[in-house]
């Protein structure tokens, strides 16, 4: 069994574990273990890697734990790596990449530190067959990753190849487009299951529709791409094939649940077009128009879940000669008033980077959940829309809040 640690953005490990735990039901060896900030720990054997490289949504990377030690120099790392039997994954005619990160580690450079990796790796090789990997930073067979703290380093070879959240399907994309892992992960938190109702009024490029779309239909996001333990050493291919061949995809749903719409013909077009390349066989409606505008589409409540756009995207058929703050604040308190006339019993979640959304909108937030979208802090802002109770309490629209001068 091996030691498994799986990234993911921060603030989604709560999630992340609850769906590493969904994943272990399919087998008898994976065992999560606990989450830290940034990620889960787990174990496992080499086809439960598989399993959650398959079909994790939210999970960034499945990295296997080759080594660890504490460490009070370079040297020491140069050590411990050297030591790790990379020859009985990968061989010297693969290329490599290696990245570290760090948390309050005493060392000056993380670069030399890299560097330091990179010679271990590369002298294990020269010694044992007089030849030695190359590395290649855009597109490597293989990457090694390790990790810092204060007194301990840990050496990890990533079983995934790619970053997960790229699941194949994404051909077209808008400005900033919203990672398939956070979008998967904000479903969950907002407890979206197929079946519910789901609604994206900003939906951009689709990326929460699509991602909603693949669950219901049963794709597992990782079934249209590879994987870097393809190229492990000994990998047993017709055990993965038949892992592969064993998803069963869900029936099509008769009656949409599903819907989306966006300002932009063109980002409409995009997700009609990302939804095809996704494998989608049933229908979601998507229609172009300004989302203060939007109607619920179906009579029963459901979750409206949205990743508002910033700036521009607001005021794509806006009157370029208004600054956009106060662009900003008229479109927010027209959408609010849509929310509260037209959305009763719905639950709306609007993820975004600009904490002073509630202000905007002139409602109070039931829950916000901190997520980082990489280094950008946002929120998750829940709203339940009960016709009459939304308001804050002696909240009265400036004329900054709606638009006037």
């Amino acid at each position: 069994m091996a030691s498994y640690f799986c990234p993911c953005p921060r603030g989604m490990e709560a999630a992340l574990a609850e769906e590493l735990g969904e994943i272990a039901q399919l087998s008898t060896t994976f065992k999560v273990h606990n989450q830290v900030p940034g990620g889960v720990h787990c174990s496992g054997s080499m086809q439960d890697a598989w399993l959650v490289n398959l079909h994790s949504r939210i999970a960034s990377r499945v990295l296997m734990r080759m080594g660890q030690r504490s460490y009070s120099n370079e040297n020491d790392i140069y050590d411990l790596v050297l030591e790790q039997p990379w020859e009985d994954w990968f061989g010297p005619d693969h290329t490599i990449r290696v990245d570290v990160t760090a948390v309050k580690s005493p060392l000056k450079s993380l670069e030399f530190t890299t560097l330091k990796i990179k010679d271990a790796i590369c002298d294990r090789f020269r010694d044992q067959f007089d030849k030695r990997p190359s590395v290649n930073t855009r597109e490597p067979d293989m990457r090694i990753v390790g990790f810092l703290d204060p007194r301990n380093f840990i050496i990890y070879l990533d079983t995934s190849g790619e970053a997960l959240f790229k699941r194949g399907w994404r051909e077209e994309t808008g400005d900033a487009p919203l990672r398939e892992n956070l979008a998967a992960g904000l479903l969950r938190v907002a407890g979206w299951k197929p079946g519910v109702p789901l609604f994206d009024p900003m939906c951009g490029s689709g990326t929460i529709l699509v991602e909603a779309a693949q669950m219901v239909q049963g794709i597992p996001p990782g079934a249209r791409r590879r994987f870097a333990f393809e190229q492990f050493a000994d990998h047993d291919r017709q055990a993965w094939a038949a892992m592969k061949a064993a998803i069963k995809p869900n029936p099509l749903p008769g009656e949409p649940t599903i819907f989306g719409s966006d300002i932009s013909g063109d980002m409409v077009a995009m997700t009609r077009h990302n939804l095809k390349v996704a494998g989608i066989l049933f229908d979601v409606p998507l229609k172009q128009i300004e989302a203060q505008h939007v109607v619920a589409p179906l009579d029963a409540p459901g979750i409206l879940l949205t990743n508002p756009p910033y700036g521009e995207r607001i005021g794509v058929r806006g009157d370029s000669t208004v600054p956009q703050d106060e662009m900003a604040m008229g479109f927010y308190s027209a959408f609010s008033t849509t929310l509260k006339q037209r959305f009763a019993g719905w639950t709306a979640y609007l993820f975004t980077a600009d904490l002073g959304l509630p202000k905007m909108l002139r409602l109070k937030e039931s829950r916000k959940t901190p997520f980082f979208n990489g280094a950008l802090e946002c929120r998750l802002f829940r709203f339940d829309m009960v016709a009459g109770f939304n308001r804050r309490e002696g909240a009265t629209p400036s004329k900054t809040e709606t638009g006037q001068n």
